[in-house]
C-alpha cells in the first residue's frame, strides 16, 4: 500500500502522520517532515497510534439494548423516538451531545441537523470543558473567535509565558519545537503554574500562583505596563476602546493574592515590560475556571496596551487540548455559536444560515451549554439524547450526577468506536462509529490550520462514518438536505457558508481538489496586527476583569484544593491509549501531594489515600511530591471503571460554570484527604485479564502478554489463596512462598513451562520489578527462575529496565542510572546519543535530567543518597 498523509487524533497541535500498510498487514506510523505543525516529529501517543488499531475492544455491530439489530432497524428508532419528543414537547425537548474528536464535516451535518432542522440549538461539545473560556474572551476583546498567531510565533519570540500549561506534556511536539528555537536564540521561558510540572522544570522563571490567582497577576501586569511607560499609545489611541475601566479593575494586592514574593512578581513584570516579542500561550489552567473568561482577558489586555499582537513573536495564544475544537468551532458546534463564526443571536446571521441550507427553521436563541444540558437530561426537560464520540459519564464535573441522569433519560443514543464505556452502559441504541484510520474528512489545529484526516483502513464489521450515520437519521425524520455521498460534498458546503464569514473565508478552497487537499491555515497569516477588528466599531476592546478569590468558607472547611488533568502517555478517558506501551509511564491512578502534607496527614509514600467531598469518594495511590504547592492535590482525570476501582476523580468536581463561557471549574474544588489503612496490598501479573470484584482496591493496565494489577484489602484475610482463586480461576502447577511473620505471600501458577499468573502480597506496597514480571509472561520458565519470579526480581543477569521514562523507546530509570553511574553519560543529550531517550518528542528531557542530577548527587555521596523515586514518578509502584 502506498503511505497515506494523514493528521493526528489526538491534541490540538494536529501533527502530520505517514501511515503505511504493509504486505503482511502491519501498519507502520511516521511523522510526516512536510506538514507544517510537526516537521516530522511526534510524542508518545503518536508514535504508538499503530498499537490504538485494534479490535479488540470495538462495537462493530449497531445495538438495541443488549442485542444486535440492521442499521435500518437502529437508525429508525432513532429518528422516530426523536421525532415523537420533537412533537409531543417541541424542539428542545432533544439535544446532541457531541465532540471534539468528530471531524468537521461530522460536526457540520450534526450542527446543521440541530439548528436548522430540528429547531433548537442545543448541541454543545465536549470542547465545552476545554476552550470555551478562550471562546468568550476572544470574542469580548476582538470581536470574534478569531486566534491571531501562528505556531512560528513561538519560535519567533523572545519570551515565551506559558499559562496554565504543561506543554511539555500536553503538547510535546509545539514544546519540543519551542525548546529547539531557545537553543537557537536564547528564547526566555516563564512557566505560570500552581505545580512545578515537567514544563516548569525548564522555564528560566516558575512562578508558582495560588490556583485561581492568574486575574490577579495579569491585572497587577497591565497596571505595571501602563505605570512605567510600556503602553504602545498610537494603537492604544487608534485601534482598542474601554483601558480606563479594565484600569480601574486593577485593585488587588498581588503578594497576598499570588501566594508569589514581590521579588518574583518584580522580575516577570520587568522581563515582559523589557521583552516586546513576546508570546502569552494558555490552556486547561486558564480556561478551566469559573473565572476563565476573565483570565484570558486579562492576558490579552495585556497585549493590548502593548501593541503585541499580530505581528512576529507576539500575541496570546490560546492552546486547543482536542484534535478539532477549532474545526468545531468553525461550523458552529457550540450551543452559542452559528455556524461560520456567526452569531446566533444575529438575525440577519441568522437568515443567511437558514437560506443556505433550505432550513425549514433556524434555531432562534443560544441552546443549553454543557452543564445546563445536562441538568436538563436529569430534570426531564430532555427526552431524547444523542451522546457523540465521548464519555461525559467520566469526564464531566459531577459524574455522579452525569450518570444517574442518563439512567434516567427516556432515550440515549451512543455514537462511539467502543460500548464499553461508562457512558455506553446507559445506551437504548448504540451505533458503531468509524475509527482513526478508517474514517475522513478534515480537523483544524490551534493555529487555523485545516488538515485532512484520511483513510488508509477499511471500515470494520458495520461501522460507519458519524456524518453517514447523522445523515441517515436526519433523512428517516423526513428531512431533505442530507443526501450526501462524501465528506468532500460537506465541506464544499461549508466552504460556501463561510462566503459570509467575518473571518473565516474558506471559498478558495472550495474548487481544491479535497483528496490532495494539503494543510493549509486559514485566513491572514497573523490577524490584527493592522488594528482592524471585527467589533462594531473595529476597536479591540480592553474588558475590566476584577479579581475575585475563591470561597474561603469552603477552604476552611475541606482544606484540600484539588487539581484535576492530564498525564504525559494519556488522552481523555483511556479508550484511545490504553495500550501497553502507553500504560507503561503511569499505570494506576495517583493522588499527588506534597511530602509535608503527607505527613501532616500521616500518608506513607505509595501508600493509599481517600479524596473525598462529602459523601463522594475516590481511593487513589500517593504520590509524594515535593514539586506539588502545599494544600494542594493533583488528580489525573484520565481513569474510568474500566481499570480501576473507584478512581473517577470528577465525582468529586462540582459543576460550576465561568458564568460568561458556561466552561466548568476542573481546576479547583475543596476536597478532604485522608489515608486509608490497607491491611495487605497486592500486585500481580497474569494473561488472562483478572476478576476484580471482590477486592477493596484494584486498578488493572494491559501488558504486551496480559494485564498487571495493583490492588490492596481493608481487611485482614485468613488465606492468601482465597484469594489468588477470587482473582484467578486459574488450573495449573502453582508455586508458594510464604512469611507468615512479616506477612508476605507469595504466588506462581504455571501452564508447563509458561507462567499464567504471579501474585504478590505484602503488608505494605509491594515491592518488585513489575515490569520484568510483565515480561515473564512472554517466555519459558523453568528451574531457578521460577525461583526469581517468586522473589519478584530478574537477579544480576538479568534485564530490569526498571520504572519506563522514555515511552517511545521503552527506556527504564535503572538503564538511565547505570549510564550515569558508570560515567558513561553525564547530560540529557549524552543518555539520547547512547539510549535514544528523549530523542523523539522530547517530553521525557526533564525527568532524564533529574534522573541525572539526581543520580550524580547520590554517586557523589550527598545526603539523601537515592534518586528520589517520588520525583520520578509515582512512588516507584505506579511505573516500577
Amino acid at each position: 500500500m502506498m503511505p497515506v498523509k494523514t493528521t493526528c487524533p489526538y491534541c490540538g497541535v494536529g501533527c502530520g502522520i505517514i501511515a503505511t500498510r504493509h504486505e503482511d498487514g502491519k501498519i507502520a506510523i511516521d511523522g510526516d517532515p512536510d506538514h507544517p505543525a510537526n516537521f516530522g516529529r511526534l510524542c508518545s501517543k503518536g508514535s504508538a497510534l499503530a498499537e490504538t488499531l485494534s479490535l479488540g475492544d470495538r462495537e462493530l455491530h449497531p445495538l438495541i439494548g443488549s442485542k444486535r439489530a440492521p442499521w435500518d432497524e437502529a437508525l429508525g428508532l432513532v429518528a422516530r423516538k426523536f421525532s415523537d419528543a420533537i412533537r409531543d414537547f417541541g424542539p428542545d425537548s432533544v439535544a446532541f451531545y457531541v465532540s471534539g474528536q468528530l471531524l468537521t464535516e461530522d460536526y457540520y451535518v450534526a450542527n446543521k441537523l440541530m439548528k436548522g432542522f430540528i429547531g433548537s440549538a442545543n448541541i454543545d461539545t465536549n470542547s465545552r470543558l476545554c476552550m470555551a473560556s478562550a471562546v468568550a474572551g476572544h470574542i469580548r476583546a476582538f470581536g470574534s473567535d478569531t486566534v491571531p498567531g501562528t505556531y512560528e510565533d513561538f519560535e519567533l519570540a523572545d519570551l515565551v509565558v506559558l499559562v496554565g500549561s504543561n506543554l511539555a506534556w500536553c503538547h510535546p511536539v509545539l514544546f519540543q519545537r519551542l525548546m529547539a528555537a531557545r537553543e537557537r536564540r536564547g528564547t526566555k521561558l516563564v512557566v505560570i503554574d500552581p505545580r512545578r510540572t515537567a514544563t516548569a522544570e525548564s522555564a528560566d522563571m516558575h512562578l508558582a500562583v495560588r490556583p485561581g490567582s492568574d486575574v490577579a497577576l495579569f491585572n497587577g501586569l497591565l497596571r505595571h505596563l501602563f505605570v512605567t511607560g510600556k503602553a504602545d499609545a498610537d494603537f492604544v489611541a487608534r485601534h482598542t476602546s474601554g483601558l480606563e475601566g479594565a484600569l480601574a479593575a486593577c485593585s488587588a494586592e498581588l503578594a497576598p493574592a499570588t501566594g508569589l514574593s514581590a521579588q518574583e512578581i518584580e522580575s516577570f513584570f520587568t522581563l515582559f515590560a523589557a521583552t516586546e516579542k513576546s508570546v502569552t500561550a494558555f490552556s486547561q489552567g486558564v480556561n478551566q475556571s469559573t473565572s476563565g473568561t476573565d483570565k484570558v482577558n486579562a492576558i490579552i489586555n495585556c497585549h493590548l496596551l502593548t501593541g503585541r499582537i499580530g505581528k512576529p513573536g507576539m500575541g496570546p495564544f490560546s492552546l486547543t487540548g482536542q484534535p478539532n475544537a477549532m474545526g468545531g468551532r468553525e461550523v458552529g458546534g457550540l450551543a452559542n455559536a452559528l455556524a461560520a463564526h456567526m452569531d446566533i443571536g444575529n438575525p440577519e446571521h441568522r437568515a443567511l444560515v437558514q437560506a443556505l441550507w433550505s432550513a425549514p427553521r433556524i434555531a432562534a436563541k443560544p441552546g443549553l451549554k454543557a452543564i445546563d444540558l445536562f441538568r436538563a437530561v436529569g430534570d426531564g426537560r430532555i427526552k431524547a439524547l444523542w451522546i457523540m464520540a465521548t464519555n461525559p459519564a467520566v469526564s464531566m464535573p459531577d459524574a455522579d450526577g452525569i450518570a444517574e441522569a442518563l439512567r434516567n433519560c427516556p432515550f440515549v443514543v451512543i455514537s462511539d468506536v467502543t460500548a464499553k464505556t461508562d457512558t455506553a452502559r446507559h445506551a437504548h441504541v448504540f451505533l458503531p462509529a468509524a475509527a482513526w484510520g478508517e474514517k475522513s474528512g478534515t480537523v483544524t489545529n490551534s493555529e487555523r490550520r485545516i488538515s485532512r484526516q484520511r483513510s488508509f483502513l477499511a471500515l470494520p464489521g458495520e461501522a460507519r462514518p458519524d456524518w453517514w450515520i447523522i445523515s441517515h437519521v436526519a433523512k428517516r425524520m423526513g428531512f431533505a438536505g442530507f443526501d450526501y455521498r462524501s465528506p468532500a460534498e460537506i465541506f464544499r458546503e461549508h466552504c460556501d457558508l463561510t462566503q459570509f464569514a467575518r473571518d473565516l473565508d474558506l471559498t478558495p478552497m472550495r474548487r481544491a481538489s479535497y483528496e490532495e487537499l494539503a494543510p493549509f491555515q486559514w485566513g491572514k497569516e497573523r490577524f490584527f496586527g493592522d488594528g482592524q477588528f471585527y467589533t462594531a466599531d473595529g476597536r479591540a476592546c480592553f474588558v475590566p476583569t476584577p479579581w475575585r478569590s475563591p470561597a474561603t468558607a469552603t477552604i476552611a472547611a475541606l482544606p484540600m484544593i484539588l487539581n484535576t488533568g492530564r498525564i504525559r502517555d494519556q488522552w481523555h478517558t483511556m479508550t484511545r491509549t490504553k495500550t501497553p506501551r502507553l500504560m507503561q509511564h503511569i499505570a494506576e491512578p495517583f493522588a499527588e501531594l506534597h511530602p509535608d502534607d503527607a505527613r501532616m496527614l500521616s500518608v506513607a509514600p505509595a501508600a493509599l489515600v481517600e479524596v473525598a467531598k462529602g459523601d463522594r469518594r475516590v481511593v487513589l495511590r500517593a504520590l509524594l511530591n515535593p514539586r506539588q504547592q502545599r494544600g494542594c492535590a493533583f488528580v489525573p482525570m484520565h481513569w474510568s471503571n474500566e481499570l480501576s476501582g473507584n478512581a473517577i476523580v470528577n465525582r468529586l468536581v462540582a459543576a460550576n460554570t465561568d458564568p460568561i463561557s458556561g466552561q466548568p471549574e476542573l481546576k479547583w474544588s475543596a476536597v478532604s484527604v485522608r489515608p486509608v489503612e490497607a491491611a495487605w496490598y497486592g500486585f500481580a501479573v497474569a494473561r488472562e485479564k483478572p476478576d476484580c470484584t471482590h477486592l477493596d482496591y484494584w486498578s488493572l493496565a494491559p501488558t504486551e502478554r496480559g494485564y498487571r494489577l495493583e490492588c490492596a484489602g481493608t481487611r485482614e484475610t485468613e488465606s492468601f489463596d482465597g484469594v489468588l482463586e477470587n482473582v484467578f480461576a486459574l488450573q495449573g502447577d502453582k508455586i508458594a512462598y510464604h512469611d507468615h511473620a512479616s506477612g508476605e505471600h507469595r504466588f506462581a501458577i504455571f501452564d508447563g513451562d509458561r507462567l499464567e499468573a504471579a501474585m504478590f502480597f505484602a503488608r505494605h506496597p509491594v515491592g518488585v520489578s513489575r515490569n520484568w514480571l510483565a515480561a515473564q509472561l512472554a517466555g519459558k520458565n523453568q528451574g531457578v527462575n521460577r525461583l526469581r519470579l517468586l522473589a519478584g526480581r530478574s537477579g544480576e543477569d538479568g534485564p530490569d529496565r526498571g520504572a519506563i521514562v522514555c515511552s517511545c523507546f521503552s527506556i527504564g530509570i535503572k538503564q538511565i542510572m547505570a549510564l550515569v553511574a558508570g560515567g558513561q553519560a553525564s547530560t540529557v543529550k549524552g543518555v539520547g546519543d547512547l539510549l535514544k531517550a528523549g530523542t523523539n518528542c522530547g517530553s521525557c528531557k526533564p525527568e532524564i535530567g533529574r534522573i541525572i542530577h539526581e543520580t550524580s548527587t547520590a554517586s557523589a555521596g550527598a545526603a539523601g543518597a537515592a534518586p528520589h523515586r517520588s520525583a520520578l514518578g509515582a512512588a516507584g509502584l505506579l511505573r516500577p
